[in-house]
């Protein structure tokens, strides 16, 4: 809003010097023509009158050096009423120090004796003309070089001789090297020295960065040396400046010291055409030059050229504006005060508010720095929805995005603080803004309404915002660039004393805070991201058994996604869960999380579940794995890639793992090569059982056929087991799931058992186990989870050192290290092959697993059938 009046200055101070001018020529003149008229008073005056070749002369000097002189063809003096008339008048005024050589001429004037008013008649002519080597050279010498001469023309002006006020109904004409212009009537008081320019006022600068400045009236005082224009405008192809009020303090000189517009301060500055000419000679040279462009391709560069929209103009407002100058003309500071207000329209409006803005200048008029102050505020909206047709399809794409759960692009941001500086480079082009005091940032998701609950929005305006993030920090340092055409902020970093916030309605809010912050923009619009550095702490501020917690050297948050990346040696924790990786990624937003790299999770704060069994102890839950998703809400984490759980004893491996915390729930997912695992114990009896086991046929009531003893038994007994009493059983599953409530685990696809001397397939399993409560002997409290029993389905194949078994269902009891097989393929009855015995089959097979006791049921209609090995 400074530019145009600093082009203004110059064209000021010579409209200034015009217009007095004009007053003070037409006093001299008519002041000479009266005296020249009445022959008796010029020579008590001072005056020398003369005949010349072509009429006569009177001139009026101070003793030294003339001050001015009258030429006049013809004088005609009419006896009866006193008038006169003067013809082919010139009149040159040189100052009383030498330093001007002003010309009036014109044809014909009129003296009237009666009323003192000496009338111009038709048009008269008035020469200004400086002449600074006046003084030094021969009295009434022309200027050896006529130097920016201002003209100008009016007609019929009255002069009155008593009251020495002069007037004029007809239009004034004045032109200049610089300017011309005109204006409709003139008043000039002589005893308060005030020209008033009535209406029209009309000044057309010159150049290439010519305007006009037009104004409804005008008032020019001697004593303060001020112009006054009232209702200027400011018209030029690059801007638009007006006010109800301008004044212009002029020194003795009349150079413009200072300049107050004042009561609807508006300009509006559109877009400069002299980088875009420049940027377009470049890229038609480039493509001149370019020898690999294709005639088709520079066709589409033209194209584009055309179709791309200019940028928007910048409208600006305040309550009164000042301009202060240097003795040189040059502008050396501006103040806007009073609701100062600038913006710009387009896809991303743009808009900033101060309660009181300085622009300091150097060089030669160029604007270097501005100063924002009393509340500061700069907003830049991603899209608007409402008249530019881009913000429309911005706006509606990022809805549309927002509808189907993807974050959307572009935001709403706001930079309030109570001091703002600006720093301006070449081309009026702005490079950095700096925060004084208290400083922040607030972002919103793009609206398609183009609206949102912002301080900056006038009262009454619509509101339709969900959440926003808030940026606090000591000082913001702003860096700018030219991007697409459009001089917009690329960077800002914020330091000391970070703190990014994100609200929601009816949510606490998110916190996150560090030494510093750096913001990255998109050339679109809005916030790409906000990284902090140093000692970065993020909560959002729920239930203790809900918080979720992080601590890192490094935070990088994205508004558009509103994801939160942590590195160096992040921490998490939610609740009574505490993760490290390489690398935490959270969303602010719904609270779920995604650790990569050496993950390692920790359960804490767990209560004993008496009733449980694997996960049932009051023990800390580890888990660790390459990769992990944990959702807030629901409290289930996904661990992948060499996932590993464990309470305790208690171990679960497998490719990856689901743990649900809230009821100590697992899914294990494994693979053919890599199946999922888990160790359980047994108890291991101390004396195996001595009874006999009886071959007999479906409903046979004898006695036993053939008794056996069992194997391992007699005075060696059962050999003492590492575990202290106890024997481990590892299974394996391409899926494994486990929910402590029920104790039981379930396998299935390739399921594989291995004990200490035997090995089981089948397609499924379940395992039960133990009640904590029910644990006793020598396992430790604490210790592996202890079988109760299990159950196996489908090709179940059992395998012991001496002797196979298959069948279709398996049932284990771990008491008695019993093996209940029934079923078989087809229409094949379970069978059991003893390297001694040979091979057995029956509708149940039951055997143990640390002796050869077999007991064999069938039915009518399907008998036992042994199938017994001859040695030859």
């Amino acid at each position: 809003m400074a530019l145009p009046i600093y082009r203004l200055r110059r064209l000021l101070a010579a409209t200034a010097i015009v217009l007095t001018a004009v007053v003070v020529g037409m006093y001299f003149y008519a002041r000479m023509r009266v005296r020249d008229v009445l022959k008796e008073v010029p020579n008590k005056l001072g005056y020398d009158v003369r005949q010349t070749a072509n009429g006569f002369q009177i001139s009026k000097s101070d003793g030294k050096r003339t001050l001015f002189t009258v030429q006049a063809s013809k004088v005609k003096q009419f006896k009866l009423n006193g008038n006169a008339e003067l013809h082919n008048v010139n009149i040159v005024l040189y100052g009383r120090d030498s330093s001007r050589f002003d010309q009036i001429y014109g044809d014909d004037f009129s003296f009237d004796q009666k009323s003192g008013d000496i009338t111009a008649k038709g048009e008269v002519q008035i020469d200004l003309v400086a002449n600074p080597e006046g003084a030094v050279s021969p009295d009434q010498s022309a200027p050896k070089e006529m130097k920016n001469p201002i003209h100008l023309k009016t007609q019929d002006l009255v002069f009155n001789k008593d009251t020495g006020n002069a007037a004029t109904d007809a239009r004034v004409d004045f032109s200049a090297p610089q300017a011309s212009g005109w204006a409709v009537g003139v008043r000039y008081v002589g005893k308060s020295n005030t020209l008033t320019l009535l209406s029209q006022v009309h000044i057309a600068m010159n150049g290439p960065n010519g305007g006009v400045i037009e104004a409804e009236r005008g008032v020019v005082t001697n004593d303060p040396r001020v112009i006054v224009l009232e209702h200027p405008r400011l018209d030029r192809e690059s801007e638009t400046m007006q006010a109800d009020q301008a004044s212009f303090y002029l020194d003795a000189n009349d150079n413009v010291q200072r300049i107050v517009a004042s009561n609807h301060v508006t300009a509006e500055t559109r877009p400069a055409k002299k980088a875009e000419v420049k940027k377009a000679e470049a890229k038609n040279a480039e493509v001149k030059t370019a020898e690999v462009k294709t005639d088709k391709e520079a066709a589409n560069q033209g194209s584009n050229k055309g179709s791309a929209p200019g940028p928007e103009p910048i409208r600006s407002r305040a309550d009164q504006a000042e301009f202060l100058f240097t003795g040189q003309n040059l502008l050396r500071t501006g103040i806007l005060t009073g609701h100062v207000h600038v913006e710009q329209a387009g896809p991303q409006p743009m808009q900033g508010d101060a309660g009181r803005v300085i622009l300091d200048f150097a060089g030669d008029n160029e604007l270097q720095k501005v100063h924002a102050l009393d509340g500061a505020r700069l907003v830049q909206m991603g899209s608007q929805a409402g008249a530019h047709p881009a913000g429309r399809q911005a706006a509606q794409e990022a809805a549309a995005a927002r509808n189907s759960g993807i974050a959307s692009g572009p935001q709403d941001f706001e930079l309030a603080a109570s001091a703002i500086d600006f720093t301006i480079g070449a081309e009026s082009v702005l490079q950095r803004a700096v925060t004084s005091g208290a400083a922040q940032i607030t972002i919103w998701p793009a609206s398609e309404s183009g609206v949102h609950e912002s301080p900056a929005v006038e009262p009454g305006a619509a509101v339709a915002v969900a959440e926003r993030t808030v940026v606090t920090a000591g000082k913001f340092d702003a860096q700018f660039a030219m991007v697409d055409g459009k001089n917009q902020i690329t960077k800002m970093h914020g330091a000391p004393d970070a703190r990014i916030v994100n609200s929601s309605p009816g949510e606490p809010d998110r916190v996150s805070t560090s030494e510093s912050v750096e913001a990255l923009f998109q050339p679109q619009g809005g916030i790409e991201s906000l990284t902090q550095q140093g000692d970065v702490v993020y909560t959002d501020n729920q239930s203790p058994d809900k918080r979720m917690q992080a601590w890192a050297n490094t935070a990088r948050y994205t508004p558009a996604d509103q994801l939160l990346v942590l590195t160096g040696n992040p921490r998490v924790t939610n609740g009574g869960m505490a993760t490290t990786a390489k690398t935490v990624h959270i969303n602010r937003a719904t609270g779920d999380a995604v650790a990569e790299g050496d993950v390692k999770t920790t359960y804490s704060d767990l209560k004993e579940q008496p009733d449980g069994a694997l996960l049932a102890s009051s023990s800390p839950i580890h888990v660790t794995s390459r990769t992990m998703t944990a959702h807030h809400d629901s409290g289930i984490a996904l661990y992948t890639g060499n996932a590993r759980l464990w309470q305790d004893a208690n171990i679960i491996e497998a490719p990856s793992i689901t743990f649900d915390r809230d009821r100590r729930f697992v899914t294990a997912q494994g693979t053919a090569a890599q199946p999922a695992q888990t160790v359980l114990v047994q108890k291991e009896k101390a004396q195996p059982d001595q009874s006999q086991v009886e071959k007999t046929s479906a409903g046979s009531k004898g006695p036993p056929k053939s008794p056996t003893q069992p194997k391992g038994a007699g005075a060696q007994g059962v050999k003492a087991d590492p575990l202290g009493g106890s024997s481990p059983i590892a299974i394996t599953a391409l899926k494994l799931t486990y929910a402590d409530s029920e104790r039981k685990v379930h396998y299935e696809g390739g399921v594989f058992a291995k004990g200490e001397d035997f090995t089981a397939k089948a397609r499924t399993a379940d395992a039960y186990l133990v009640p904590r409560s029910q644990s006793s002997g020598n396992q430790a409290f604490a210790g592996p989870g202890q079988l109760d029993h299990m159950v196996a389905l489908g090709d179940v194949v059992i395998t012991q050192p001496s002797r196979h078994a298959d069948g279709q269902k398996l049932v284990y009891t771990a008491a008695d290290d019993k093996f209940v097989l029934t079923g078989g393929r087809g229409s094949e009855l379970p069978s059991i092959f003893d390297a001694e015995q040979g091979k057995i089959t029956g509708v149940s097979l039951t055997f143990f697993r640390t002796d050869d006791r077999v007991l064999v049921e069938g039915e009518a209609s399907t008998p036992v059938v042994t199938q017994t090995r001859v040695a030859h």
